[in-house]
């Protein structure tokens, strides 16, 4: 095992391997404004590769909110053994529809939602696409993760709603056949904290209910990720873990992390107010450990790695379950 802190920290991971990636596979979904395209990054070798999708966040950044972004999460999950899909969600910055009026700009959260679902639902085609995957996936090993907005989508996707009234269409965006899904990060319920400005600018926000989110999630957040253009309430990003049901969710809290937790969406982002490789190595490898124990009962990744969070001099956050 592993303990580089350059690589994980002091969380113990399996061995890396060299990273192959294919971008853009495109897709063409109908209905859709523009193609959904996909970065693909696996490890070199390896069969029956566990998949992972990993949903970006809303950001104001060009290109970071984009298949292209969140390279130090991405590269980290593919080098240890996932097949890491990342697909530019209609939000993107780099598409230019944020403003142009269509339904449910400028956040596009149920398009978000409903790219995750389209992708597992063609990964033959993706497979297909991309040669040297050929006969490599676990299509029935599916995991998610995802930040900020992303964490948002990932929470759908395990069962959260958005409960506006004036909405009539189906409320409900969950897929079981994501195993596992990690939430960094996320908005919160839309309480009397919810800031003026995100009820006015995303108004989808007043209507966050985590109370049907039924599916096994990790919860990140982080004891200084606060921003008052949102809420004045520090808990706010934890709402996905206090307000959904007990039985498979886990809470990580991160110290001291601000909303990029060091770094995630990209290397050197001048959107890092927090800036802490060290964090982002550690957080990286407990998802990692997370998500490999939810998808193979025997493996002691995660309990190895609390163990190791809990044994440090100076932890990096705390761990708990309902």
């Amino acid at each position: 095992m592993s303990t580089a802190f350059t690589e994980a920290g002091t969380i113990p991971v399996n061995q890396a391997q060299p990273v192959v990636t294919y971008s853009p596979v495109v897709l063409d979904i109908p209905g859709r404004p523009a193609p959904l395209e996909i970065k693909v990054s696996w490890p070199a070798t390896g069969d029956n590769l566990p998949v992972l999708v990993l949903s970006h966040g809303h950001g104001a950044s060009n290109f970071l909110a984009s298949n292209l972004g969140y390279e130090p999460l991405a590269t980290f999950f593919a080098a240890h053994g996932f097949v890491v899909l990342q697909p530019t969600h209609l939000d993107a910055v780099a598409l230019g529809l944020r403003d142009t009026g269509l339904p449910d700009a400028p956040l596009f959260w149920r398009d978000r939602a409903l790219d995750v679902s389209h992708i597992i639902d063609r990964l033959a085609d993706i497979e297909a696409a991309v040669s040297l995957l050929a006969g490599r996936i676990d299509r029935d090993s599916v995991v998610a993760v995802g930040h900020s907005l992303g964490g948002n989508t990932v929470s759908l996707l395990l069962g959260a709603r958005m409960l506006d009234p004036q909405d009539d269409r189906d409320k409900d965006l969950s897929d079981a056949r994501i195993k596992a899904g990690v939430v960094i990060g996320a908005p919160g319920i839309g309480d009397e904290h919810l800031a003026s400005w995100a009820a006015e600018n995303y108004p989808i926000l007043k209507y966050v209910d985590f109370s049907q989110m039924t599916g096994t999630g990790l919860v990140v957040a982080g004891t200084k990720d606060l921003n008052l253009y949102f809420s004045d309430r520090v808990s706010y990003r934890s709402d996905a873990y206090t307000h959904s049901p007990g039985g498979n969710k886990t809470l990580l809290t991160i110290f001291d992390a601000e909303h990029i937790y060091g770094g995630v969406s990209g290397y050197d982002a001048a959107e890092t107010s927090d800036e802490n490789p060290e964090r982002v190595a550690t957080l990286r490898a407990l998802i990692w450990a997370y998500l490999r124990s939810q998808l193979y009962a025997d493996d002691p990744a995660w309990k190895n790695a609390v163990a190791a969070l809990e044994a440090g001099a100076e932890p990096w956050g705390t761990v708990e379950t309902k």
